[in-house]
């Protein structure tokens, strides 16, 4: 069981008979009156997103979520086909199941496939990556001062706000959860 006031991102629960991910939650305390937790839930078998209060104490079920470590291999248009490194085993995903999270993977990276009762409904990427930045402007000596910041395109099409320092063929680290460049590799 969880409370409401302890969501946070990814956490998945069992509430009206469905599996549902929370995708936002913010915690809302008022000047007159309770406090409360406004979320955005996404049905994981649907797909359906649905706005939802809690009361922070309210108590659900948390959802047992199946995590399999798989290689990501390919795209063909269509599908995206992941392989089982232990058995072997592929399975393919369409577009709305894998969403925008391969954003950062390239070809043969291992991902974890998320699953409840056997059905897959999501795909994490890893943590971070080590990606080559592809395009971006061109940067000059004395750049390393200042905070600011300039788009790069990374070798999976990707785009990310890096420091001015950073030119082309440099290869950089991300964070894919907050999609921020970390250092230069």
């Amino acid at each position: 069981m969880v409370e409401a006031g302890d969501f946070r991102r990814g956490l998945t629960i069992e509430y009206d008979g469905q599996i549902f991910q929370v995708i936002e939650f913010l915690h809302v305390k008022p000047g007159k009156g309770a406090a409360f937790v406004r979320t955005k839930l996404k049905n994981i078998k649907t797909g359906a997103i649905i706005e939802k209060t809690f009361r922070p104490d309210e108590r659900m079920p948390l959802a047992h979520i199946e995590r399999r470590e798989m290689q990501y291999l390919y795209n063909d248009g269509e599908l995206y086909y992941f392989m089982d490194t232990q058995t072997y085993e592929q399975i393919a995903l369409n577009q709305e199941m894998v969403g925008d999270a391969l954003k950062f993977v390239k070809e043969n990276m291992t991902v974890t496939i998320l699953s409840h009762n056997g059905v897959v409904f999501g795909v994490e990427p890893p943590r971070f990556v080590e990606l080559e930045v592809i395009d971006t402007e061109p940067g000059f000596k004395g750049d390393t001062q200042t905070s600011a910041t300039k788009p790069a395109k990374v070798e999976t099409g990707a785009v990310i706000q890096v420091p001015l320092f950073i030119n082309v063929g440099d290869k950089i680290k991300i964070d894919t959860s907050t999609e921020e460049y970390l250092s230069r590799v």
